[in-house]
Order: C-alpha cells, then structure tokens, then sequence
C-alpha cells in the first residue's frame, strides 16, 4: 500500500513562499554576509597570532642575548656593555640583537628590580618604553 501523498504543512521560515528574507531580496546576499564574516574572525585571529608570535619570537632572542649579556660580564669583571650591540661587536652573539618588531633590545644595567642585575627587555609592537605591551 502506498500512502497518500499530502500537502506539505511544516516549513523553515526560510522555505516559505513569501518569507521575509525572499521579500527583501536577502537570500543571496546572506551567502556574501556569511562569508565576509568568515573573512573578518581570520584577519583578527591572523592578528593576535601574528602578535603572539612575535612576543615568542623576543622572548626567545632575550634569552639568547642574556646568555651573551652573562658571558661578557663574566669577561669583564661584572661590568655591564654599554649597549646590546657591543655584545655583537665583541663577538659575544652572532645575530643583531633586535625584537620581533625590528627594534633593539633595551638593556638596563643596574636593573629596575636587583641593583646588581640587568634588565633586557623589548619595547614591545608600540615601540613606547616601558609600555603596558614590552617584553621581558
């Protein structure tokens, strides 16, 4: 026995004949909006990757310069360069001592923390000192 065939009665808003959406000419457009919000979350999650890999990026080149930093102190009797570049002059590390951002690294001898200590750090993307974005 087959069943007989009735009207459908159960619709989608968006299935019916005069539905708002086909009344203002929506249903194409809603694959556009779609799409340029797809756009819009991957330019911004693009943009807090970008700055998060650059944070990682200084974060790795500090430690690397302290190393170098430690060395040259050790050298010279617990004296401080005068600036992170004479650590590449003196041969002390093998790459410009530059942030992610394309900045040189701040180098703070006494330290802000321990007198006899340094502080190395990065601007940050701002480029302000001692803004709320540096890297240490």
């Amino acid at each position: 026995m087959r069943r007989k065939a009735r009207e459908q009665t159960i619709f989608f808003p968006w299935e019916r004949p005069g539905s708002f959406v086909r009344r203002l000419g929506l249903s194409r457009a809603r694959l556009a909006i779609t799409f340029a919000l797809f756009i819009g979350l991957f330019v911004l999650l693009g943009a807090r990757e970008r700055h998060t890999i650059g944070v990682r990026a200084t974060r790795a080149t500090i430690g690397a310069v302290a190393k170098g930093v430690d060395k040259y102190r050790a050298d010279h009797d617990g004296k401080c360069p005068g600036d992170v570049a004479d650590l590449k002059k003196d041969g002390y590390i093998a790459f410009d001592p530059v942030d992610a951002w394309g900045r040189p690294l701040r180098l703070l001898c006494p330290g802000f923390t321990n007198a006899r200590t340094y502080d190395l750090m990065s601007d940050g993307p701002d480029a302000a000192f001692g803004g709320l974005d540096r890297v240490e």
